[in-house]
């Protein structure tokens, strides 16, 4: 068979394979476009390997192992009784108990949570330790809400979501809305219901169970891959002018890692802008929004009235002039649009630290024009990783110090890395780390489903 004929019949199993998704999960575009991209690199790859075929890999991957969706009612300081929707996805289990935070946002629906819960799946298969792939969360706003009301909440979420979890079985961690604060909360509920003291959820604080180096990670670990990535193709990260979106942990923690290595970020933001410091952000600055964000949880815009050489403007920060971006936000924050629009600007990297940020446009599009492009999957994959050395580290009743946890941090990111080369070398251009690290996840799982037969 031709090169061009086996490629036609690949692009004919994958629009039927799409049709399927399609028709078997109506209304959820999140979910259709996270398994589109996927798909389209492992099809190619698994054209001349007849048995994940015979054995339907890719369709059984696709479904969830289990989705579990429940009513929280709490009750607000007021004393009115108000009621929110929660899930639990349990995507894939092949290769360790489910794994992956709760999230809690208005915004969150099953389609979001599948989208999040199918990533996770490769994602955690990529750090190389025993870990399924899962993801939760309500509908519920943390914004405006006193302590008590959020305390009420956790606690009602957890009364359900406790009869599905457990340490070999489903461990989740933290996500949007849902941080040190919200894990005591819910954490304290499971242990008060099963009188238990396990290592149930990941992000806790330290003072039970909770790892060091856990809020740093995803941010720190999506800098060092941006590093080797820039390293793979004879470049440096030193000198380099950073757009990073978010002001989160992961955003922050980001920028911060730029700072240790002899780059400069530019930017970060909200959902009602961004601030731009031409100069580059200082430690302290960075300190003061941490604060600002994770304490006091205003707004970015009171940055700008804190320094003078920082300025805030309405939208995203995708039209200023930078060498790398790294999207720490939210799914689906640069459209194709701003993807040209950063391509126009010299952009040399993109480093996806949020869960799908790029819409596929701006994907199709970075990779058009050689822009080198590290997927969600891979780039912020160091978050869930020392969630995993956190589980590891509650079964052994041990705590590792800082140094070693970010020396297995830093080898963690190298590894993936490697392993996206390794499936992603290009002939005729940049490592493809898009089909790099969808194909590397998908071998392990793949091949321990084929193992367990058809089930």
């Amino acid at each position: 068979m031709s090169k061009a004929h086996a490629g036609s019949k690949t692009q004919e199993y994958l629009e039927r394979y799409m049709e399927g998704v399609n028709k078997r999960n109506a209304g959820q575009p999140e979910f259709v476009q996270s398994v589109y991209e996927v798909a389209s690199s492992i099809f190619p790859y698994i054209a001349d390997k007849p048995q994940y075929h015979e054995n339907q890999i890719l369709e059984r991957m696709a479904e969830p192992e289990r989705v579990i969706s429940f009513r929280v009612p709490w009750t607000d300081d007021e004393g009115n009784i108000r009621t929110n929707r929660g899930w639990r996805v349990q995507f894939n289990s092949a290769i360790g108990p489910y794994k992956g935070g709760i999230r809690f946002h208005p915004s969150v629906n099953e389609s979001i949570l599948k989208f999040l819960g199918f990533e996770q799946t490769f994602k955690n298969s990529l750090t190389g330790l025993p870990m399924g792939g899962g993801k939760g969360g309500a509908n519920f706003n943390p914004k405006g809400k006193t302590d008590n009301e959020v305390m009420r909440f956790c606690q009602s979420f957890m009364t359900e979501l406790s009869r599905h979890i457990g340490p070999d079985t489903d461990v989740p961690a933290g996500d949007i809305g849902v941080g040190g604060r919200e894990i005591g909360y819910m954490f304290g509920q499971y242990k008060r219901l099963n009188n238990k003291f396990v290592g149930v959820l990941t992000g806790k604080g330290l003072e039970f169970g909770g790892s060091k180096m856990r809020t740093e990670a995803t941010g720190y670990g999506a800098i060092f891959f941006l590093r080797n990535m820039l390293a793979q193709h004879k470049d440096t990260i030193e000198g380099k002018k950073i757009l990073i979106s978010g002001s989160g942990n992961v955003a922050t923690h980001a920028a911060e890692k730029c700072l240790q290595l002899g780059a400069v970020p530019l930017t970060l933001s909200d959902s009602g802008g961004f601030i731009h410091c031409a100069d580059g952000f200082t430690q302290e600055q960075i300190d003061w929004i941490k604060e600002l964000k994770g304490t006091r949880r205003g707004r970015i815009s009171e940055a700008a009235t804190e320094f003078s050489n920082i300025k805030f403007h309405e939208g995203r920060p995708w039209g200023v002039v930078g060498d790398c971006a790294v999207p720490s936000a939210t799914q689906n924050e640069i459209n194709a649009e701003e993807a040209k629009t950063l391509i126009t600007n010299g952009v040399k990297a993109v480093a996806e630290a949020a869960n799908m940020p790029c819409e596929q446009g701006a994907v199709d599009a970075f990779m058009d024009a050689n822009v080198l492009f590290g997927p969600a999957k891979a780039v912020n994959a160091g978050g869930v990783g020392v969630s995993g050395l956190e589980m590891s580290q509650n079964s052994a009743r041990i705590a590792w110090d800082e140094d070693e946890l970010r020396r297995l941090l830093e080898n963690m990111m190298r590894d993936i890395h490697d392993s996206c080369v390794e499936f992603g070398e290009n002939s005729d251009g940049p490592i493809n780390y898009l089909a790099g690290s969808n194909i590397a996840g998908f071998v392990k799982v793949a091949d321990a489903m084929l193992s367990y037969g058809h089930v």
